[in-house]
C-alpha cells in the first residue's frame, strides 16, 4: 500500500470543487463543496447518534436507502438543524446539485455544518451551484475540503493506493471537525471515495466495522454533534472483481479503509479547537476488545488528563482515575502507565501504584506536539487506541464567541 496525492479525487472517476457562494459573511472562506462520481457508485454511511439530528442526515439516509449515490453537496456556516423548513431545504440542495450535474436528486448526499438553529438561505446556493459544478476537477479535493471547514485550521485530506484482484485501486477522503467531537458516531463530516468495486452491502459492512476502531475512538470535547456523518462512495472504475463477500480482497479493502480513517482521525484530534497537542491513548493487556476500547476512550475524554497534558504535567493519577470511572471491569493492581513522545518514554505507574521517575525528563517528553499515553491492563491480549487533544484556554475563547 502506498500513500498518494489527490485526497477525495485520488480514486478514478471522482471530481470535486469548493467555492464561496455567500452563506458565510467572510468572502475569504469557501462555504459550498461538491463531490461527483462520473458513474453511479455504491454508497454507505454512518450517522450521529445524537437524538437532535440535522435535516440533511434524514434526507441523505432516505436517498441512500437503495445503496447508491453519485454526488455529495455540503455547505458550511449554517448547520440546517432545528429549523421547521430544514428537510425541505436539504431536499432543495439535492435538487440544485442534481440539476447542475444532470443526475437524480435521490443520488445526492447532502450535508451541512455550522451554527445550529439558524435558517439556511438557499439563494446563495442557487446562484453558486452552477459555478461550483463548472469548477469540478480531478484536483479539486483541497478546495472542497476548505469549503466544509468551520473552526478547522487546515484542510484534512489523505489517500492510498492498494491492490484488489490484481488491479490497482485507490481510496481517499476529506474530513472536517475541530469541536463538538465525541465518540458514538458520527463526530465530524468525512467523505470517502474509492474506485474499488464492492457491493453496497459489503461497503456498509466495511464502514460500520471500521468506525468502531477509528472515528468512534475520537474525542475532542465530549460533545456529540447533530449533523455529522461519514459517507463512503465506491464507483468500481478500478475494474477489480466486485467484492461481494468476506475474503482476501475484503480484508485488503478493510486495511486500506482503516489506514485512511486512522490518518484522518489523527488529523481531526490534533486540530481540536484550541489544541496544542495530539493525544493518543493505546491500551494493551485487556481481557476483551470492549474493555480496551472503553478504557482508551475514558482516558482520552478525561478533562483533567487533557489539561495535565496541556501543562506538560505527568499527573498519571488522572489517567488511573479515568480508568476507574470508565465502567470497565479491570484489576487496578495490575495497571501500568507510561508516557511517550519523540523525546522518549517514561514509566510512571506499575501495578496500580506510582514509581520513582524524573519530573524533568517527564516534562520534556510531554512538551512535544504528539503525546502517547500507554496503558497496560495486564489481564489479556486485547488492544485499542483512542485519539484526542489537550484542553486549553483557547477552547473556551473559540466557543465563547462561536456565533460571531
Amino acid at each position: 500500500m502506498n500513500i498518494v496525492q489527490g485526497g477525495v479525487c485520488a480514486a478514478k472517476g471522482f471530481l470535486a470543487a469548493g467555492i464561496h457562494c455567500g452563506i458565510r459573511k467572510n468572502k475569504n472562506k469557501k462555504d459550498l463543496a461538491l463531490i461527483f462520481s462520473r458513474r453511479p457508485a455504491a454508497a454507505a454511511a454512518v450517522y450521529t447518534q445524537n437524538l437532535v439530528k440535522g435535516a440533511p442526515l434524514a434526507v441523505t439516509k432516505a436517498n441512500l436507502a437503495d445503496g447508491k449515490a453519485q454526488a455529495v453537496i455540503c455547505n458550511s456556516g449554517i448547520a440546517n438543524t432545528c429549523n421547521a423548513d430544514g428537510r425541505e431545504k436539504a431536499q432543495k440542495m439535492c435538487a440544485l446539485a442534481a440539476k447542475a450535474l444532470n443526475i437524480s436528486p435521490q443520488d445526492v448526499v447532502v450535508a451541512s455544518t455550522g451554527v445550529i438553529g439558524q435558517p439556511l438561505p438557499l439563494e446563495p446556493m442557487e446562484a453558486g451551484v452552477g459555478i461550483l459544478a463548472e469548477q469540478l476537477s480531478e484536483t479539486g479535493s483541497t478546495a472542497a475540503c476548505e469549503a466544509i471547514m468551520t473552526t478547522d485550521t487546515y484542510p484534512k485530506e489523505f489517500a492510498v493506493e492498494f491492490t484488489l484482484g490484481g488491479k490497482p485501486c485507490r481510496m481517499g477522503g476529506i474530513a472536517k471537525g475541530s469541536g463538538m467531537i465525541h465518540p458514538n458516531m458520527a463526530t465530524m463530516l468525512v467523505f470517502l471515495t474509492t474506485d474499488a468495486a464492492i457491493s453496497p452491502e459489503m461497503l456498509q459492512k466495511a464502514l460500520s466495522g471500521d468506525i468502531r476502531k477509528t472515528f468512534n475512538m475520537l474525542s475532542v470535547d465530549g460533545d456529540t454533534s447533530t449533523n455529522d456523518m461519514v459517507v463512503l462512495l465506491a464507483n468500481g472504475m478500478a475494474g477489480n472483481p466486485e467484492i461481494t463477500r468476506e475474503g482476501e480482497d475484503f480484508n485488503a479493502f478493510m486495511t486500506a479503509l482503516n489506514t485512511v480513517n486512522v490518518h484522518l482521525c489523527r488529523c481531526l484530534a490534533g486540530d481540536g479547537e484550541g489544541a496544542t497537542k495530539l493525544l493518543e491513548c493505546t491500551v494493551t493487556g485487556a481481557g476483551d476488545p470492549e474493555t480496551a476500547r472503553t478504557v482508551a476512550k475514558s482516558v482520552i475524554c478525561s478533562s483533567l488528563t487533557k489539561t495535565a497534558m496541556f501543562g506538560a504535567d505527568a499527573n498519571w493519577g488522572r489517567v488511573l482515575c479515568a480508568i476507574g470511572y470508565s465502567g470497565a471491569d479491570v484489576d487496578v493492581d495490575r495497571i501500568a502507565v507510561s508516557f511517550r513522545s519523540a523525546a522518549g518514554t517514561i514509566p510512571v505507574c506499575e501495578n496500580g501504584a506510582g514509581i520513582p521517575f524524573s519530573e524533568e525528563i517527564a516534562k520534556k517528553i510531554l512538551l512535544e506536539k504528539e503525546i502517547e499515553i500507554l496503558v497496560d491492563l495486564g489481564s489479556g491480549g486485547e488492544t485499542a487506541t483512542a485519539w484526542g487533544c489537550d484542553l486549553t484556554y483557547d477552547y473556551v475563547r473559540i466557543n465563547g464567541d462561536y456565533r460571531t
